[in-house]
């Protein structure tokens, strides 16, 4: 079958591997109908995520169809559309019996490598390097899906692929980001990043009763669609000062919550972004929290802090001081999907949520490559590239 594999630092090529087995009795294979690009994979592509290697299958965002099943499954039959979420989860650990299923503590099969980089390891990733388990991904015609009682989802009659499809992740990620942080009615959030996980953070926040939601951004399009889709305000941070924005948005006080949805390649227009880009460059430091710094001063005093965009490892100038001496609460986690999907779905079908708007561009696995080129340079205004087997 074919398949996208990443072949070495900002090289990617569709090859042919050998199709996927059930490994397991509690596996699924499913026949890819769509997947996405993500930014957390240009993090992958760019040489920044340990533990790849050449030939890795990358993708993990994606809804298929149900090929064949193993012994054990119970809730899925041949046939089935799902939507698969990014994470494994084995639905027995400890971790996953608390919802937490990002944490699993079963299905790394690589432990080694997060508890070095860590100190414990994550559960597995479709598609994301040997730290994380070295399972192939999605961007192929078929994927094998491990626990597929606890990780696919049957989609609703009613909701279609593409708008199914980023419930696999940047859904349920916004969501998680603007529960686990805690928004209530009457706050005001600001959200760092307009992009798809950005977008659901924001949207989640509204659908929780936030008084105003704020969210930052520089590409038109994306600020465009937040205002359309998502109902958020915005602000562009390339003409203005976000900090002082935000304080003349919230009467002085700043915002009560503060998102960020942005991560490990965070851009600016400031002289700390040429700083923080030459040191990881230069491997100095793994990541660039520009957009996490941003809102840590500009929180409130008490306020939180919540990290949801994806960082590997040690950044320089985290500016721990304002933590303590604010008062904030900071929070970071990789998507718990499995305790949001089915809520998400319900929301998705009763039309609190829009997703199909974030889909710009389609393109055939053939032309996956093309697809990360143009999410990665914004072409065309490309906000997500979805890749179907043949288009």
């Amino acid at each position: 079958m074919k398949a996208l594999c990443w072949e070495g630092v900002n090289k990617l090529s569709v090859e042919q591997v050998p199709d996927p087995e059930l490994r397991n009795d509690q596996d699924v294979i499913v026949r890819l109908i769509a997947g996405t690009t993500c930014g957390s994979d240009l993090h992958l592509i760019g040489g920044y995520i340990p533990a790849m290697r050449a030939g890795d299958v990358i993708g993990h965002e994606f809804v298929g169809e149900v090929v064949e099943t193993g012994s054990a499954v119970r809730r899925h039959k041949v046939g089935d559309r799902v939507v698969v979420c990014s994470f494994v989860g084995c639905g027995r650990c400890w971790y996953c019996a608390n919802d937490l299923w990002s944490l699993c503590d079963n299905t790394n099969t690589n432990p080694g490598i997060g508890q070095a980089l860590f100190g414990y390891e994550t559960a597995g990733i479709f598609g994301y390097s040997h730290a994380m388990g070295g399972l192939r991904g999605s961007h192929a015609e078929y994927v094998r899906v491990p626990f597929a009682d606890y990780g696919a989802f049957k989609i609703p009659e009613g909701i279609d692929d593409t708008s199914a499809l980023f419930v696999s992740d940047s859904v349920p990620t916004g969501w998680m980001g603007a529960d686990l942080a805690g928004v209530k009615p009457g706050d005001v959030v600001a959200v760092w990043g307009c992009g798809a996980v950005g977008q659901m953070a924001a949207r989640a926040a509204i659908l929780k009763g936030a008084e105003r939601v704020l969210s930052i951004d520089r590409i038109p399009e994306r600020l465009a669609m937040t205002e359309r889709y998502v109902g958020s305000e915005t602000i562009d941070y390339t003409t203005t000062d976000v900090a002082a924005e935000l304080r003349e948005r919230t009467g002085g006080r700043g915002p009560d919550v503060c998102i960020e949805a942005v991560g490990m390649e965070a851009h600016s227009d400031g002289p700390m972004h040429l700083y923080d880009q030459a040191k990881q460059q230069l491997r100095l430091q793994t990541d660039r929290p520009t957009a996490v710094r941003q809102a840590i001063h500009a929180c409130r005093k008490a306020g939180t802090v919540f990290v949801l965009g994806v960082f590997a490892g040690a950044v320089d100038k985290f500016p721990l001081g304002a933590v303590v001496n604010k008062g904030l609460t900071v929070r970071g986690a990789q998507m718990h999907g499995q305790r949001y999907i089915p809520m998400l779905l319900e929301r998705l079908a009763a039309g609190e949520i829009e997703t199909a708007h974030l889909a710009t561009h389609t393109l055939s696995l053939d032309q996956a490559p093309t697809a990360y080129d143009l999410f990665k340079h914004k072409t065309d205004g490309c906000v997500r590239a979805v890749i179907r087997p043949e288009h």
